[in-house]
C-alpha cells in the first residue's frame, strides 16, 4: 500500500495541505475543531511521521545506536545480553526513539560505524558495551563529539559516563559463600581476556581476603569453551573443588563436563554461575548463581543516555551505580569432599 501523504489527509478532512501541516506539527493557525478533524483523518489513514524528514529539520535522528563487536554466534547464546537489549528497546520505545543495532567483528569496525552514523545523522547517541583494557572507543567518541554512555564500567579514563555494577563486591560475595562452605581450591572460568569486566573480576578473585588466587582459564562465553576449560581444570593433579563461571552457558557446560569426568555436583565439585537464568533453574542440580535484572539494567542505561542528550545534559558525566547482584544459593554448591573421596557420577 502507498504511504499516506499530507495531501491525502487534507482531502479526507476537507482542508488545505497547509492546515494539515500546522495541525500535525502542533503549530497555531487552525482551530481546535479543525485540528481534531485532521488528527482523526490522519489516524484513519494510518499516517505516521516521516522521522528521516523530521530529523533533517530538527537535527534529531530519534534513534540510539548500539554496536556490538562480538561474533554473532556468541551473542545469541547469552540470555543476559538479549535481556539487556530488550530493556534498552523498551525504554526507547516509551520515549519514541528507535534502537539501531549493528554487529561487527572488531573494535576498529565499531569506531568506523560511529563515524558513519554521526556523519549521516543516523543516531543521537550510542550505548557502548564490553569496555576493553586500553580501549580506543571513549577517546574516539569524545573527538567526534558524539553523546555516549558506557553500559558497564566505570571508564578508567573518565571519558564516558556509565551505568555500572561493582564486579569486585559481587565476586567477593561468591567467594564468601564458597569459603563459608569450606572450599579452598576455587577456580574461575572467565570471559575473554582483554575485556575490562573480565580483568576486574579476575583481579577481585585473586585479591580476595580469603587467600591467594586460584587457577583461572579464559573462555569466550560459549558452551564449547566452558566445557574445554572445565576439562582442563579437572584434569589437574590438584583439581579445584569449586568453579565460578562468568556466565550461565559455560556453567551448564561445566556441569556436563564434570559428569563426564566421573564427578558428582555438588558432592565432588561445586559450581557457581555469574549470571542467573532459566538454564540455572531448570538444570539438575539447579545452579547457584548471581542474579541481576538485565532488563532493568538495559532500560536504566537507555534512560541515562537519553538524559545526556540536549544542550543541558541531566547529570553531566556522573556515573550511576546499578544494584549489586544478589547471590542465590541452590543445589550446585555444598561443602567440599573429604580428602581422597570421590562420589561416583551419575
Amino acid at each position: 500500500m502507498r504511504r499516506p501523504t499530507i495531501t491525502d489527509i487534507a482531502r479526507r478532512a476537507g482542508v488545505s495541505p497547509a492546515a494539515v501541516s500546522f495541525a500535525l506539527n502542533g503549530r497555531p493557525g487552525v482551530s481546535e475543531g479543525t485540528r481534531r478533524r485532521i488528527l482523526d483523518a490522519a489516524d484513519a489513514l494510518g499516517w505516521q511521521p516521516n522521522t528521516a524528514a523530521r530529523s533533517l529539520s530538527s537535527a534529531e535522528a530519534g534513534a540510539i545506536g548500539l554496536v556490538v563487536a562480538r561474533p554473532a554466534r556468541t551473542l545469541g547464546v547469552e540470555q543476559f545480553f538479549m535481556q539487556f537489549i530488550s530493556g534498552v528497546q523498551a525504554e526507547l520505545s516509551e520515549r519514541s526513539h528507535a534502537l539501531l543495532l549493528h554487529l561487527v567483528e572488531e573494535v576498529d569496525a565499531e569506531i568506523a560505524a560511529y563515524r558513519r552514523w554521526w556523519a549521516e545523522r543516523r543516531v543521537d547517541g550510542v550505548l557502548v558495551v564490553d569496555l576493553l583494557e586500553d580501549d580506543p572507543r571513549p577517546a574516539a567518541l569524545r573527538d567526534l563529539g558524539m553523546p555516549a554512555l558506557l553500559a558497564g564500567g566505570p571508564d578508567p579514563a573518565g571519558v564516558l559516563p556509565s551505568v555500572w555494577i561493582d564486579d569486585a563486591r559481587a565476586m567477593t560475595a561468591v567467594l564468601d559463600h564458597l569459603r563459608g562452605l569450606g572450599h579452598e581450591r576455587i577456580a574461575h572460568v572467565s570471559g575473554p581476556a582483554g575485556l575490562l569486566h573480565t580483568a576486574r573480576r579476575r583481579a577481585a578473585f585473586g585479591s580476595a581476603p580469603h587467600g591467594g588466587p586460584g587457577p583461572g582459564v579464559a573462555a569466550d562465553f560459549t558452551d564449547a569453551e566452558g566445557a574445554r576449560a572445565t576439562s582442563a581444570l579437572l584434569a589437574a593433579a590438584d583439581r579445584p573443588t569449586a568453579i565460578v563461571y562468568d556466565n550461565d552457558v559455560m556453567a551448564v557446560a561445566g556441569l556436563s563436563a564434570a559428569r563426564q569426568a566421573g564427578l558428582a555436583v555438588p558432592a565432588d565439585l561445586s559450581i557457581v554461575s555469574w549470571e542467573d537464568s532459566t538454564l540455572c533453574r531448570v538444570t539438575h542440580p539447579t545452579l547457584t548463581a548471581l542474579s541481576r535484572d538485565a532488563f532493568r539494567f538495559g532500560s536504566t542505561a537507555a534512560a541515562r543516555l537519553l538524559s545526556l542528550l540536549g544542550p543541558d545534559p541531566a547529570g553531566g558525566t556522573a556515573d550511576t551505580e546499578f544494584d549489586l547482584p544478589a547471590l542465590v544459593p541452590r543445589e550446585s554448591t555444598a561443602p567440599p569432599p573429604r580428602t581422597g573421596s570421590v562420589t561416583p557420577g551419575p
